[in-house]
């Protein structure tokens, strides 16, 4: 499906002109996008059922998107875009991510910015990243941003837990008219 296998392949050993054995670093692919080879696979073979992931490009799969369309709780029938960027210190550093759909949320400000710990490069509680995290973690640590990770106690978006706390219907009616107007 994805064609950066062949890609790869081809610049290993595939390419007309080059002397067998010669080494040319114009050529070279990142530890990144090996590492994002193999992870692509198996995230596409191990994906929840409450997401899509996207590939714009299929020659660059450290920029995609994920659809994440939960299928129960606060969120259900809405569908949020995430944008995923893994930089080239990948595996050493984490994705970053970015919620492209508005969004009333505990953990998620309407300017799409996260709070997930394994995004955190550095992180007290040792929850945040580790060179031993895939993709596939973000992806289902995203997903699971709209049930059991779903954190009222330590919110980024102060005022989303604030108005949960004062009102859960009315709380739940804001999110409703938010997918309506933005996740769908």
């Amino acid at each position: 499906m994805l064609t950066l296998a062949g890609k790869l392949r081809r610049d290993d050993g595939g390419k007309t002109g080059r002397a067998s054995g010669a080494s040319d670093s114009t050529h070279r692919v990142s530890i990144r996008d090996r590492l994002l080879t193999k992870e692509v696979a198996e995230l596409e073979a191990n994906l929840p059922s409450t997401c899509k992931a996207s590939f714009p490009d299929e020659d660059k799969l450290h920029h995609f998107q994920l659809a994440v369309s939960p299928d129960e709780g606060y969120y259900q029938s809405g569908r949020f875009q995430f944008e995923i960027d893994v930089p080239e210190a990948y595996n050493m550093v984490p994705p970053k991510v970015r919620c492209l759909t508005r969004i009333w949320h505990p953990n998620i400000t309407e300017n799409g910015e996260i709070c997930l710990s394994l995004l955190r490069e550095h992180s007290i509680d040792g929850t945040g990243w580790a060179p031993t995290r895939t993709l596939k973690d973000v992806v289902w640590g995203l997903n699971s941003l709209f049930t059991d990770l779903l954190n009222f106690d330590d919110p980024l978006n102060i005022d989303a837990a604030e108005h949960h706390l004062r009102d859960k219907e009315d709380f739940r009616n804001k999110v409703q008219e938010y997918i309506k107007h933005y996740a769908r």
